[in-house]
């Protein structure tokens, strides 16, 4: 089967939810039951209404899903999106190429007063074995 709905996964990194000033880390992602580690993550970066405020999706891995750094620009297909009010309501992609197990986003918030809401999803592709579980 090549369908979407059995051939990927999407795993709830940081809650959409009403950002002012700060960093919040999402949930880290286990990419171990996926096929090809290298080529199958997809993160959604998803702002809702957004008043002022720059909020910034970054993409982070980590080996152990404890140590977390930056992914590098090598391991990013397209540009880590920031929202401002001018790009309310709107999504975007990034995608992961990197070597590492384990992937989150984190959305870094500077100078609102009233913020704006920002979330990210990730998406796993390539399963080892379809159709994937949902659990």
């Amino acid at each position: 089967m090549k369908d979407l709905y059995n051939n990927a996964l999407s795993r709830h990194s940081v809650a959409v939810a009403n950002r002012t000033n700060g960093t919040v880390s999402g949930t880290g992602v286990d990419r171990a039951q996926f096929g090809n580690m290298a080529n199958a993550v997809m993160i959604v970066a998803v702002a809702g209404a957004i008043t002022d405020g720059t909020h910034a999706v970054n993409v982070q891995e980590s080996d152990d899903n404890s140590t977390w750094a930056d992914a590098p620009a090598s391991a990013l297909l397209g540009t880590e999106p920031s929202f401002t009010s001018a790009n309310a309501n709107s999504t975007a992609d990034v995608g992961y190429i990197g070597t590492k197990r384990y992937v989150r986003a984190q959305v870094v918030t500077t100078g609102a007063t009233t913020g704006g809401a920002v979330g990210a999803v990730v998406i796993l592709g390539d399963p080892r074995n379809a159709p994937v579980a949902r659990s």
